[in-house]
């Protein structure tokens, strides 16, 4: 049985065949769209095999966090837990048919601006072909969507499961009597493209604390918001594309800063101490 041609090989012979004859007829053109379209479905890794990938990522997030770390929440009863899990476990299976889904049309449109980028080139050599056409150079830029489809795939996973473990998080500490959350920004890891309003919202870095609206401390008039405000007046950390940042939940009144205390919170406080 014949090898079949890698993707490169018949793009190779693709620009050849223009670079030697140019562009003749839509019919000759579409002949080879068709050929480079059926290599550059099998060139990129099967859907099946990027949908598993994702499963298995998004099951890690999910064991970790609600098995794993539920465990350790000191806040949260098994009962509520496990009354907790049909909902984070229909978040789970939503977010991987959400997530191969998306994988799914970058692949789609990766395929087609490779092709648009391969009929745009073959269109614009003459009838008779050129001599001075970058073989190597119109190559590269032809498949330049393929090439970065593996790195898209895995910045889709990394991206998916941040905002999987950042939801389940949410649900877990807001049903566990958390009071406020501190921002985390990443804006320190090198290489991270972090944005300028999630680094403003850094605890450690502006001393922020963010309130949880209508908890428990609020209601029995323990507590109130900072001037930072509550987490639901802005985005939640993993919420917007490639956000890396997390929360760290609250949950004793001792552990909020003097100003966000009433003056009945100070006093309770001030009696747990002695």
């Amino acid at each position: 049985m014949a090898r079949r041609k890698t993707f490169y090989e018949l793009l190779t012979e693709a620009i050849n065949h223009f670079v030697d004859v140019g562009y003749t007829s839509e019919t000759e053109l579409q002949k080879w769209v068709v050929l480079l379209k059926k290599s550059a479905d099998k060139t990129l890794r099967s859907p099946t095999l990027t949908s598993e990938e994702i499963r298995r990522a998004l099951r890690s997030v999910y064991s970790r966090v609600v098995i794993n770390g539920g465990k350790r929440q000191a806040n949260i009863s098994k009962f509520t837990l496990d009354k907790l899990k049909p909902t984070m476990r229909r978040d789970l299976e939503r977010r991987i048919l959400a997530s191969a889904n998306l994988i799914k049309l970058n692949r789609e449109e990766a395929i087609s601006n490779t092709l648009r980028r391969f009929q745009g080139w073959a269109t614009s050599v003459p009838k008779g072909g050129s001599r001075v056409v970058d073989k190597r150079k119109e190559k590269e830029n032809i498949r330049k969507p393929l090439t970065q489809m593996g790195f898209k795939e895995r910045r889709v996973i990394i991206d998916q499961t941040h905002k999987f473990a950042a939801s389940l998080n949410d649900v877990i500490a807001t049903n566990s009597d958390a009071i406020a959350a501190e921002w985390n920004s990443r804006y320190r890891r090198i290489g991270y493209d972090y944005r300028p309003d999630h680094k403003e919202r850094d605890s450690r870095l502006t001393g922020k604390i963010y309130a949880i609206r209508n908890n428990w401390a609020i209601k029995k008039g323990l507590m109130k918001a900072s001037k930072a405000g509550y987490t639901d007046e802005m985005t939640m950390p993993g919420e917007e594309v490639f956000c890396s940042c997390t929360y760290t939940y609250i949950y004793a009144l001792s552990s909020l800063p003097e100003e966000m205390l009433t003056t009945k919170g100070r006093a309770l406080v001030a009696s747990r101490k002695g």
